[in-house]
């Protein structure tokens, strides 16, 4: 496991800290940056996560996807949370907090902001960072590689319905246009970018070639992961240091939504006795966001100071330290685990 991993909590929180700090002393910048978009997409924030996104979708291995009769079950848990349960236990814990327990702290247009924000990252389930989590439970990598190719397919035809019908559940209209044009511009195109690439890769029949683009590549996904993190941060750092209450506030019902899908879906896990090494990254594939997919269409969407786009940076502030939490746990219950359901570690 490379230095990044190993310090993924340090070197987030110092880009979290770095934006705070960068966005308060040189606000004009952040300001000249954010103006620099096209049809409601900002541009630098599109190639940071395009940098960050292309060497992760050069990963997926869609010929992988034959093997999933193989072991069905881990599948079928994947899928049912992400698109079944997440979105919609999102969408009411935002409608509860914000509308009836926060009601008379937010006003009523903050509030569906933040709401739509949750939703957004409730109906992106993980795809990046997967790979990272399932390394760390030590997770089947090539069962990892079923779900998240699988995923991802049905991600570039859910996302935009389901996100759309939340927020109109919400009372919140947004244009279809701009939202499916998010899902072009941060799933569809860089997963046809990353499959063509590996294509051309691997025409002569060995990974060589592959093995070597990912090496080459991983130092600016992760250069790409840290700059979005600075740049959002710095675009909202105005709001944090002046009203820290509504990061608690937004923070609460995500932590909730986050212990709450990984209980449903580890205790399934167990009840379906799936093997620990494919039981894992189900429920970390399930409990984690696609923020990145959530930032940008919140972005698109809201605008860059909007409370969605809040909410959602919000959610990389709470999902790290939050996801290493569940992987300690996960690491530590492994021989409980295998006992109950009769598996070998």
């Amino acid at each position: 496991m490379g230095i990044f991993e190993r310090y993924l909590t340090l070197w987030v929180a110092l880009c979290i800290l770095a934006g705070v700090v960068l966005g308060n002393l040189v606000p004009e910048l952040f300001g000249v940056i954010a103006r620099l978009e096209f049809a409601h997409v900002n541009l630098v924030v599109a190639v940071f996560i395009w940098v960050m996104i292309y060497p992760m979708m050069v990963q997926i291995d869609f010929s992988a996807i034959k093997n999933v009769g193989k072991k069905p079950k881990g599948l079928m848990l994947t899928l049912i949370i992400n698109w079944l349960i997440k979105p919609f236990t999102m969408a009411a814990l935002g409608w509860l907090f914000f509308r009836v327990i926060f009601a008379d702290w937010v006003d009523p247009q903050s509030a569906g902001e933040y709401i739509a924000g949750m939703i957004l990252l409730g109906v992106a389930p993980c795809t990046a960072m997967v790979f990272v989590w399932s390394q760390l439970t030590r997770g089947d990598p090539n069962y990892t590689l079923v779900q998240v190719s699988v995923n991802d397919i049905i991600m570039i035809f859910a996302f935009a319905p389901i996100a759309a019908f939340l927020l109109g559940v919400s009372d919140i209209q947004v244009p279809w246009e701009t939202l499916l044009l998010s899902v072009v511009l941060y799933v569809v195109l860089p997963l046809v970018a990353g499959v063509w690439t590996r294509h051309r890769l691997e025409r002569k029949g060995d990974g060589a070639r592959l093995n070597h683009f990912l090496r080459v590549l991983k130092p600016w996904s992760i250069l790409g992961l840290l700059a979005t993190v600075v740049l959002l941060f710095g675009f909202q750092a105005e709001t944090i240091l002046a009203q820290p209450q509504t990061i608690g506030l937004i923070a609460i019902p995500l932590l909730i939504q986050t212990y709450g899908i990984f209980i449903i879906a580890y205790a399934a896990a167990w009840w379906l006795r799936l093997p620990h090494n494919v039981a894992a990254p189900a429920c970390m594939i399930g409990t984690s966001n696609f923020f990145e997919l959530a930032v940008a269409v919140a972005i698109s969407l809201f605008g860059l100071h909007s409370g969605a786009a809040l909410a959602t940076v919000v959610g990389v502030l709470v999902e790290v330290p939050v996801m290493l939490s569940l992987v300690y746990f996960v690491n530590k219950t492994r021989p409980w685990y295998a006992r109950k359901i009769g598996y070998a570690q």
